[in-house]
């Protein structure tokens, strides 16, 4: 079976904050959940640096794109490094690559007359001298008069023409565009309303989308599909292939998007392999990004696909809600924000991987509070997972010179711990994270139940054999934590691994003999409570009123 995952692109304009990273981690939890299991994985993502919002950044620093993009793209790279993510290919969108093989899908699609031109009235700043790109435009929502850029509003996710919102500014400038006569391209995308349609029952029947995926998806195809424009008057991005349009670039919906299909042909350069055993009817595919980013993923990249005959159509939609931080939206204009390059610097990565899981808005809102981060650290990763390993070793250490015993693994774990294989994988092919770390952490409590009943410090010296039976079934316990941990927590599980002088294993029972223990250390080190307020105070501190 091949499985395709594609990791939503950050704009590089900015520094990643953990609203993006708790959308694309499912990604690379998919990624080695699929690994594990022999499966043959193609897991792509990259930087987008074309657009509107790298020439805005550009502009408001007197510096060129390039620079911009070069600086937060290699500053991508490094976070998702330092999160452990495991990308076959992180790319960008101004690659040569990128830019020939979304070109040859503009002229595919225009070739089979899925694109036209068309004169239209679109805004233009006389103050700028240039037609605004949608981001340029801002104001407000027609349809719930909430503050909203000219494509896409945030609050009720309504995809925009700029012309829509009212009280119209230039984002550059401030003052109020004009409306001017125009050509360009437009994509057909209302003769895909049929298909769209057919499509998005057949993925509710499955119940492989999220379910707002498919509400907001359902109710774009309610009130219709419209042609939308597949060029605008941008300075960077890729040019439009058609003689006379080349100062016209290829709209940013269909530019972006189309990157999944790039970086598979890219990585299968570089790797003397052929990307198009990810891209067949039968690939298994997620796409992993925020709420934000549906339509996108749900509606436009299907009918470009459907427009350039490729029948690898997104089979799984990860589509998180949105997180809040104190109780209060993410704003990155206000600096109200936890940044992940900062985050790295100061704490563990599976910290930060596990409390974005266990809290993650998979069906609705959730919040980051450094409060419950930290509690959250201190209670379960060092008090439940670290303490369980660490007390089982060091006695192992200590009593049986580090040697772990030969004993008799309990039975009715064993099968238990088999089941928990099967229960989580499940879990995981359906994109149910949560459920699936909780479920390993019921087991953890069960591991440290276990040891405090068996009381193998009395065992010890009273029934030698029965203190190894315990001994030999917590290692087996923590051993087969470690495998089913490695998607979530994959910095501890490589530490249990070592100590435990294990191989790389797949998605199956892990049975330990004749173990010698490696140098036990602890898995995480407890924060201080005092941590809380200080972060509190630092992050109050940089808001920008």
């Amino acid at each position: 079976m091949s499985i395709f995952i594609g990791g939503a692109w950050p704009y590089a304009n900015g520094s990643l904050h953990l609203g993006h990273i708790v959308s694309l981690l499912p990604g690379d939890i998919l990624a080695r959940y699929y690994r594990l299991k022999g499966e043959k994985v193609l897991y792509v993502s990259g930087s987008d640096c074309n657009g509107t919002p790298i020439a805005i950044k550009a502009k408001q620093e007197g510096v060129t794109v390039q620079e911009v993009a070069d600086r937060y793209h290699q500053e991508f790279v490094n976070s998702f490094s330092g999160l452990g993510f495991t990308f076959d290919q992180y790319t960008r969108t101004d690659t040569e690559n990128h830019h020939e093989v979304v070109q040859q899908i503009f002229l595919k699609l225009l070739d089979q007359g899925k694109i036209y031109k068309e004169n239209v009235e679109q805004c233009y700043c006389n103050t700028c001298a240039q037609f605004l790109p949608d981001r340029f435009v801002e104001g407000i929502c027609p349809n719930c008069n909430s503050e909203a850029r000219g494509d896409q509003c945030d609050h009720c996710s309504t995809m925009l023409d700029p012309l829509d919102l009212h009280k119209k500014t230039c984002k550059v400038c401030g003052d109020t565009p004009v409306t001017k006569t125009t050509e360009h391209f437009y994509f057909e995308l209302s003769s895909y309303q049929k298909e769209i349609e057919d499509y998005v029952a057949d993925a509710k029947s499955e119940n492989s989308w999220r379910s707002n995926a498919v509400h907001l998806t359902e109710r774009y195809l309610k009130e219709g599909l419209h042609d939308r424009a597949a060029s605008r008057d941008l300075n960077n991005g890729v040019p439009v292939p058609v003689r006379g349009y080349a100062d016209k670039k290829i709209y940013v919906w269909i530019e972006a998007v189309s990157g999944y299909y790039s970086a598979s042909i890219e990585w299968a350069e570089e790797n003397q392999e052929d990307y198009q055993r990810f891209w067949g009817s039968d690939t298994v595919s997620y796409y992993v990004h925020g709420k934000d980013n549906i339509p996108f993923h749900s509606i436009i990249w299907p009918a470009i696909l459907l427009g350039i005959e490729n029948e690898s159509l997104p089979n799984h939609i990860v589509s998180n809600e949105y997180l809040t931080l104190e109780h209060k939206k993410l704003s990155t204009s206000r600096n109200w924000a936890v940044w992940v390059n900062d985050l790295l610097k100061r704490y563990d990565p599976d910290s930060i991987r596990y409390f974005l899981t266990i809290n993650a808005p998979e069906n609705r809102d959730a919040d980051f509070s450094w409060r419950e981060f930290i509690y959250s650290h201190n209670s379960e990763l060092l008090g439940a997972y670290g303490n369980f390993v660490n007390r089982t070793l060091k006695f192992i250490e200590k009593s049986f010179d580090a040697q772990v015993p030969e004993g008799e693994i309990n039975e009715e774990v064993r099968v238990e711990v088999n089941r928990l294989y099967e229960r989580i994988g499940t879990f995981i092919a359906n994109t149910q994270f949560k459920n699936s770390l909780e479920e390993i952490f019921d087991w953890i409590r069960y591991g440290n139940k276990y040891f405090d009943e068996q009381k193998p410090w009395i065992q010890v010296k009273e029934d030698r054999q029965s203190c190894k039976d315990t001994l030999a079934t917590c290692t087996y316990i923590i051993a087969n934590l470690a495998q089913l941990l490695h998607p979530f927590l994959p910095f501890s599980s490589e530490k249990v691994k070592r100590m435990l002088n294990l191989e790389d294993l797949g998605w199956e029972e892990v049975i330990v003999e004749d173990v010698h223990l490696n140098e036990i250390k602890p898995l995480f080190d407890r924060i201080d409570k005092e941590t809380i307020n200080e972060e509190l105070e630092a992050l109050y501190k940089q808001v920008k009123k």
